[in-house]
Formats: structure tokens, sequence, C-alpha cells
């Protein structure tokens, strides 16, 4: 009967020791499965009041950001040799604006860059790239960096 209590002490002591091996190796992937949980599902997200901060606090690059876009009745202008051109502009403002701009301004800064230009120098994508760049520069520096771009929205030449 000495044979049977040692026998019996000796399953619980391995019983123990399989509960101790069991315990050593759940609680790591317990811990493992929680910080999963967290960074998945219950951090914070960090993006939205990052962005509601930089909208808060204006930055310098902030005012280049494009706005909204206002859109000007249509012109004609006229152009060398008897020809006019009707051009119908849009300028997008920067985002720091308050009040939508007047298009006066660019307008008149439109009448007098295309005045009496050639159609040969209006025809081509490349001479009406490079005359609304000027644009787009000229109404950036009148405008005191309320305007961020400039769209044509008619462009025919007669």
């Amino acid at each position: 009967m000495a044979k049977k209590g040692a026998e019996a002490k000796d399953g619980e002591a391995a019983a123990d020791g399989g509960k101790k091996k069991l315990i050593i190796l759940a609680v790591p992937i317990l811990l493992v499965v929680l910080a999963a949980v967290w960074f998945l599902v219950l951090k914070p997200k960090a993006a939205p009041a990052d962005a509601a901060a930089a909208a808060a606090s204006p930055s310098p690059t902030s005012s280049w950001a494009p706005g909204a876009v206002v859109k000007i009745d249509p012109i004609s202008i006229n152009l060398a040799g008897g020809h006019f051109l009707k051009l119908g502009l849009s300028l997008q403002e920067s985002k720091a604006v308050a009040e939508d701009v007047s298009g006066a301004k660019a307008l008149d800064s439109a009448i007098a860059l295309f005045s009496n230009k050639t159609m040969e120098e209006l025809t081509t994508l490349e001479g009406r790239q490079k005359a609304k760049e000027k644009l787009v520069e000229h109404l950036r520096e009148i405008y005191e960096g309320e305007v961020y771009d400039v769209y044509f929205t008619e462009f025919v030449m007669q």
C-alpha cells in the first residue's frame, strides 16, 4: 500500500507540474493577445486629433492649400490682327481666405496679358500654358496670396 500512496503523490506532482507549465505558457500568450486587441481596437486614433490641431493652428504653408473656386463671367479680349478671345476664368482661393475674392483684378490682369497677343501664340497648348503661368504668377502677387490657382473655363478664339 505504500507503493500506491507514493504513486498517487507522483501523479499529483506530475499534475501540478503540468498546471505550472500551462500557466507559464498561457500568461505570455494572453498578454500578446491583449496587446493586439489594444493596438487594433482600443488604441485612440491620433490622426483626427492631429488634423484638428493642424486646422486650428495656421501654418505658413496652410495659406497655400486650395480653397473654394470662384467663377468669373467670361469676357471678350481683342487679339492682334482683328481677332478676339472669349475667356472664362475661375479663381481657386487659398484656404486661408475668409470671404470670396473679387474677380475685378483678375479680369484686368487677363485683359492686360492677352490683349494684342496673336492667335499663333495662343493656339498651341504650350502657348496657353505659358500665358496661364504668367497670369497665375501675377494674380498671386496682386491678390497677396489669396489666389491659389486659375482655371480657364472658356478659351475660344476667332
